[in-house]
């Protein structure tokens, strides 16, 4: 038999297969090389975008805070205009309580009774004066608590006081501002 030696060609196809084969690993790590690039740069991409985004974003709640900020204090603003005219329009309607306070006294007090000091404190009403006689002090007491802005007449001092007369005193007593017939007035209005 012959002898046939097939190893340079065995070498040949070897040879061959392996330049076939880092041919084709260059050719993946090529291909891997690029798909990793246009991936890294769609990324950065999409990196740039969001931060575009986000800084849009920021712009306009910045604005926004800037407008909630000013709304803030236009809010505040009313409030205070809004309280200040409560307190005017309260001055102006207590304004004619002063006249009709002082009516009342006048009408409640008797004949025979001077008054010589008033004072208020809140709503509480401070009176001072001098009476002919002590029923003249209980009839202007009486008339304090039938009236429809005073209640609750409570008597803190009686003195005697010759010089006056006989049986004259002098008084000190607190009644209690109640303005009952305003509120009336304000629940007819209504």
């Amino acid at each position: 038999m012959a002898k046939i030696n097939l190893l340079p060609w065995r070498q040949e196809y070897r040879a061959q297969k392996q330049k076939e084969f880092q041919q084709l690993a260059l050719l993946v790590f090529i291909a891997a090389a690029l798909a990793v690039f246009f991936w890294m740069k769609t990324v950065d991409q999409q990196v740039v975008s969001q931060k575009e985004k986000n800084q849009i974003l920021q712009t306009r709640i910045n604005a926004l805070n800037i407008q909630v900020k000013e709304i803030n204090d236009l809010k505040k603003r009313r409030q205070e205009l809004i309280d200040r005219m409560r307190v005017i329009q309260e001055l102006q309607g207590n304004r004619p309580l002063a006249v009709r306070y002082f009516d009342e006294i006048v009408q409640a007090t008797p004949e025979g009774l001077w008054l010589n000091g008033m004072n208020r404190e809140g709503d509480r009403l401070d009176l001072s004066g001098v009476a002919e006689s002590n029923n003249r002090v209980s009839s202007f007491m009486r008339n304090l608590d039938q009236s429809d802005w005073y209640e609750a007449p409570n008597l803190t001092g009686v003195t005697a006081t010759p010089q006056f007369g006989e049986q004259a005193s002098e008084f000190q007593l607190t009644v209690k501002v109640s303005g009952r017939k305003q509120d009336d007035d304000e629940d007819s209005a209504k």
